[in-house]
């Protein structure tokens, strides 16, 4: 197995065995949800600006349904870990690379969220926003939130840089027999989903810049605001935007 497979291996192994924890857990695994859940709404609302504007729509809503949102993506990692060396064989390496973005982001959003989880246990007196606002901080992890953006950010980068190889959207096209008899079809749906989002931006570096500008404004809010200042911010925030 090469690096980029042991990396994308290695992440969904430790997605796994988060999964496995918060089954033999419910009220960890309901408190998790619960935190996905408002974590996703104030996604949405951070960004609805994004998704009236018919430049950044696609690209939005891509973010928002694969890396930001509350769904399930338990038959993606499940073909990822099988798999991951297949990957490798089977696609281009900037495509082996954007995967092995994905797959590290994932496991990031995972590993942040389960830790929010257990403190969201622990205070279930306060208020929605007051709660989340003190797992957070409970939590710290202000290094791996950073690398979180980050990786998010690269992800984008490289999706961007996707569209701009000649030829690549038909290749994507002629892999669906292929990747499906792999066992891949939820990576190729994630692929073309992608590739299409950022071609129909024609260039991501501002949408990118966005992203960048307000997770690094939020991250900021959430650990150096004052708690009411905080709580302030976000209740408005969500107030604006009506929860889906």
């Amino acid at each position: 197995m090469d690096v980029t497979a042991s990396r994308i291996h290695e992440a969904m192994q430790a997605v796994a065995q988060l999964r496995r924890h918060r089954v033999a857990h419910p009220l960890l695994e309901q408190a998790s949800v619960e935190v996905k859940r408002f974590q996703a709404q104030r996604f949405r609302a951070t960004y609805a600006d994004l998704l009236h504007t018919p430049r950044y729509q696609l690209a939005t809503r891509f973010f928002l349904q694969e890396l930001y949102g509350d769904g399930d993506y338990a038959q993606r990692d499940q073909q990822f870990a099988r798999i991951a060396s297949t990957i490798a064989r089977l696609f281009p390496q900037a495509v082996v690379e954007t995967a092995a973005s994905l797959a590290e982001v994932h496991a990031l959003t995972e590993q942040l969220d389960d830790l929010m989880a257990a403190q969201w246990l622990l205070t279930p007196a306060l208020s929605l926003h007051a709660r989340y606002i003190t797992c957070w901080r409970n939590v710290a992890e202000r290094p791996a939130r950073n690398r979180q953006l980050q990786v998010v950010l690269q992800l984008g980068r490289e999706l961007d840089r996707l569209t701009r190889m000649r030829g690549l959207r038909s290749l994507l096209k002629m892999m669906r027999a292929p990747a499906s008899a792999a066992g891949l079809s939820s990576l190729q749906g994630f692929l073309e989903a992608g590739f299409d989002a950022f071609a129909d931006m024609k260039g991501a570096q501002e949408f990118l810049a966005l992203i960048e500008s307000r997770e690094s404004a939020w991250i900021a809010t959430l650990f150096d605001d004052d708690a009411v200042t905080c709580e302030t911010k976000l209740h408005q925030l969500l107030a604006s935007t009506p929860a889906h």
